[in-house]
């Protein structure tokens, strides 16, 4: 397409969604600068009227603070890594043997239709020590009573929160490398071969530079997702620490009008390290864009 053809184009476009973006931008940008400025306690709730950073330096100073950041990016880094190795090679499984098996393709996107919520809630449900599971196995003899059925739930090392995640953003990593390996085609790998290169070598010189790109935005938008989330770790986490999210919901909602602002000082900073990740991530899809990778 030519200059000015490619110019009207940006220009119908930016017709087309500039209603749906001022609405977004009043509500949320509107919302993140009400939040700093009660953050700020420049607030007539608290009746403050003078900027400071107290709040966020008390944030930043509070004993929880260290346990419960540790605990989120253990959470969020975990389950991304974890949901990125399992992708890797369901995605060059299917692109080698089914790459257009619509049962296939059909079955992997179950997940990405079933909320956060409603998994968490059916964890709860079934593998809590007075869930469904515990309550079978002790009825049918299988263990002496449903107390003595494994931690699942609430557990120190997170694990339900984990399979959560894992299980929900396994689909939405597979399908950006399966973008990028149909793409690809068998050519590079079939030189690899006549070169005589291992699988593994062929995978690594090969595979992996071209899906970096790929796998790496993918990975930052899932990494920014669990970090922020609330309602997974809220149900199955344990209580203490909490992750980042719940601290911030369990401060604002206090009945301390005074604990508020720094519910939300949390909940900025919550953002800040969400808005870097997905702005790294912008910048590696653009980076594949430029070498002709569609995403």
């Amino acid at each position: 397409m030519s200059g000015p053809g490619r110019e009207a184009s940006h220009r119908q476009l930016a017709y087309l969604l500039g209603p749906a973006l001022t609405i977004i931008l009043l509500l949320f940008g509107g919302g993140l600068l009400l939040g700093l400025f009660q953050a700020l306690d420049f607030s007539s709730v608290t009746g403050m009227k003078s900027i400071t950073f107290d709040h966020f330096r008390t944030v930043f100073t509070d004993p929880d603070f260290a346990g419960s950041i540790a605990l989120t990016l253990y959470i969020s880094l975990t389950s991304t890594l974890l949901a990125a190795s399992i992708s890797i090679v369901l995605a060059l499984t299917i692109a080698h043997l089914a790459a257009n098996n619509r049962i296939l393709n059909f079955i992997l996107q179950i997940p990405l239709t079933v909320p956060h919520l409603v998994i968490a809630i059916s964890f709860l449900l079934l593998l809590s020590p007075g869930g469904i599971f515990s309550r079978f196995f002790s009825f049918f003899g299988m263990m002496p009573s449903p107390s003595a059925f494994p931690l699942l739930v609430n557990d120190d090392y997170g694990i339900s929160i984990l399979v959560v995640y894992v299980w929900k953003e396994i689909p939405f990593i597979t399908f950006m490398l399966l973008s990028v390996l149909k793409n690809l085609g068998p050519e590079l790998s079939e030189v690899g071969a006549t070169l005589n290169g291992s699988r593994l070598q062929r995978f690594r010189y090969i595979t992996l530079p071209i899906i970096g790109p790929s796998l790496g935005a993918a990975c930052l938008i899932v990494f920014a997702f669990t970090f922020g989330a609330f309602e997974v770790p809220y149900l199955l986490g344990k209580t203490y620490p909490v992750s980042l999210p719940v601290w911030a919901y369990k401060n604002y909602s206090d009945i301390d009008l005074l604990a508020r602002p720094e519910g939300i000082a949390i909940g900025l900073i919550i953002a800040a390290i969400i808005t870097v990740s997905i702005t790294l991530s912008q910048v590696l899809i653009q980076f594949a864009r430029k070498r002709g990778v569609i995403i």
